[in-house]
């Protein structure tokens, strides 16, 4: 049996065994709240000294909590948030990029819901997900009881609502497309404080996983949140996170409210290196959002549980990662590791308790990508980074990385070359097995396919789309279930409407837009899945092309397609298929 299903089972279980009530037994198992930002850096908080944006309501959870000062995250989203739910490096969790086909968790590894859920909590989820958009990767389907999201990246990513807009925007509740008045952030916070109040009604403790899309482009926000920062800084992207900590605010109220703050873990952190605010500020860092500076994964982490016996709030400067977080919250909460669970982290817990003053010493590596590469990440020991195997750095005389050191320094360059041959000998082998997507499941069918999963290839959001990029790669498939296949091919979501080679209008959403989409001489369509391999004629007012295939159940298999103009060139793939068991 998986450990995916024994968890499950053990969740049954529990259920039946029944749970105590609201009280001395809920004071013992600490509800937990995970907020985390997207696209906010480092520096991108006045408490880290920013000499414009203002973050009040952040700035008092820090002078309230213990602050994880050498934490890091990965340089991008997605391995973030796979490392945070898995405790597991990006590149053994398999969600090692933010498209590519391979920003899928690989199956029968248990997250951190699926573990609390197992255990007599009740797990949420409202935000962004970027782990996957179809069966068996959404979160639904990996843990969470409750849930709300978005495709992709975010609005105007690839995979989510055409024309999508972040005020009244379109939100998958639990897959079920549904409208949401106001403001996307305010949505999430207000779904998580409604949800946490039925559990509260029915004694129940909680996990909430928050991660919100800002402050992640596009940035649309309201103006009476730009208008502050209107030339002084990048007025949208801190209005977004001027929100965020608004809601944070609201969000600290209904904890006091409610009597909750005292037994609730709250951690704050954000996913990546700085984007928009880091010419600004940048907290005197190297480095930004993809890159392996400390700029580009350096993050801010505050945890706050005032009746949890914690230290007082303070800084600890022990060099942390955000994998750690997973077997911390385990440890606090009195949760069993599954069996046959190893973790790449390690628990904070005796540190942030005051049981020891200093970590286990180790090296740790940071890593992720499309197609990853050796060398092609940071190794951190002690205040030591090592960036892509040649440049050496001493944070302690040389926080800006602006000297490289490695040639006075030819021990501690080979002892960590050392550490990261060990590492990747053990993440290379599994590199290439990029998880599938399901086909002919009956959780989802059809399932819509798009650009953003093409195996090794970055082609993830609107403007991709729109512009018509010549860009094309194959989808990994698990055929759940014998039979014959209906696969259309588009160039436009369904719901554009649009014929395949047709325009598109400009979209004009609250505060933004998108440009048009370019008209694109399409006349043939081609299709390859296995040892099939059909071309159809595209005419003028087609806006699918629609094959149809045997396949056998438990077949793993690449699908491509291709777009051709008359003369036989190739434009560009289908961005969007449709594959349904008939």
């Amino acid at each position: 049996m998986s450990i995916r299903y024994s968890l499950l089972a053990f969740a049954c279980l529990t259920t039946l065994l029944g749970r105590s009530g609201w009280g001395a037994e809920t004071a013992k198992r600490p509800n937990v709240i995970i907020v985390l930002s997207d696209d906010q850096g480092y520096g991108d908080f006045s408490c880290h000294g920013n000499p414009v944006l203002k973050t009040p309501n952040l700035d008092k959870l820090h002078d309230q909590s213990i602050r994880l000062t050498d934490f890091h995250v990965a340089p991008m989203c997605t391995p973030t948030r796979g490392q945070l739910l898995t405790g597991l490096d990006a590149l053994h969790s398999g969600a090692s990029s933010v498209c590519a086909g391979r920003s899928f968790i690989r199956r029968g590894i248990p997250t951190l819901a699926e573990i609390f859920a197992a255990n007599g909590y009740r797990t949420g989820h409202f935000g962004k997900w970027h782990l996957g958009d179809s069966y068996p990767n959404l979160p639904q389907q990996r843990g969470f009881q409750e849930t709300v999201y978005f495709l992709g990246w975010g609005i105007t990513s690839m995979a989510d609502l055409w024309q999508n807009d972040c005020f009244d925007g379109y939100f998958r509740h639990k897959g079920v497309l549904k409208q949401y008045k106001g403001y996307c952030t305010d949505v999430w916070f207000d779904l998580a404080m409604s949800w946490i109040k039925e559990c509260c009604g029915k004694g129940e403790p909680f996990f909430v996983y928050l991660p919100t899309n800002a402050a992640h482009a596009p940035c649309w926000v309201a103006d009476k949140y730009k208008q502050p920062y209107k030339g002084r800084g990048p007025a949208g992207f801190f209005g977004m996170l001027a929100n965020l900590d608004e809601n944070m605010g609201r969000l600290d109220a209904f904890l006091s409210a409610n009597g909750l703050r005292d037994h609730t873990i709250l951690i704050y952190l954000n996913d990546n290196g700085g984007t928009a605010g880091v010419k600004l500020f940048n907290a005197g860092m190297r480095g930004h959002k993809t890159e392996y500076y400390e700029g580009g994964h350096r993050a801010a982490c505050f945890l706050r549980w005032p009746a949890g016996h914690l230290r007082q709030p303070t800084d600890l400067d022990e060099l942390t990662e955000v994998q750690d977080l997973a077997p911390t919250l385990l440890e606090l909460c009195g949760l069993p590791t599954p069996k046959n669970v190893h973790f790449d982290g390690i628990s904070l817990a005796p540190l942030l308790t005051g049981k020891v003053d200093t970590l286990p010493e180790r090296m740790l590596v940071v890593q992720y990508g499309q197609r990853p590469e050796k060398w092609d990440g940071a190794v951190m020991w002690r205040k030591w980074r090592l960036v892509k195997g040649k440049e050496l750095y001493d944070l302690r005389r040389d926080p800006g990385q602006k000297t490289d050191v490695a040639a006075e320094h030819p021990d501690v360059l080979q002892k960590m070359r050392a550490h990261y041959e060990k590492w990747w000998a053990d993440v290379a082998p599994h590199l290439d097995d990029l998880s599938p997507i399901s086909i002919g499941s009956d959780q989802e069918n059809p399932v819509r396919l798009s650009a953003a999963d093409w195996a090794n290839v970055y082609c993830d959001n609107m403007y991709d789309l729109r512009e018509g990029r010549n860009r094309n790669g194959p989808w990994h498939l698990l055929v759940e279930q014998e039979g014959t296949y209906e696969i259309a091919l588009r160039r436009w979501p369904k719901e554009a409407d649009a014929a395949i080679s047709a325009g598109v209008p400009a979209f004009q959403a609250v505060d933004g837009g998108l440009p048009p989409g370019k008209a694109l001489p399409i006349v043939r369509a081609r299709l390859k899945i296995g040892a099939v391999d059909q071309t159809k004629p595209v005419v003028a007012n087609d806006k699918e092309v629609v094959f149809t295939v045997k396949l056998k159940a438990g077949t793993r298999t690449q699908m491509q397609s291709w777009f051709y103009d008359a003369d036989g060139k190739e434009l560009c793939g289908a961005y969007f298929a449709y594959v349904q068991r008939k």
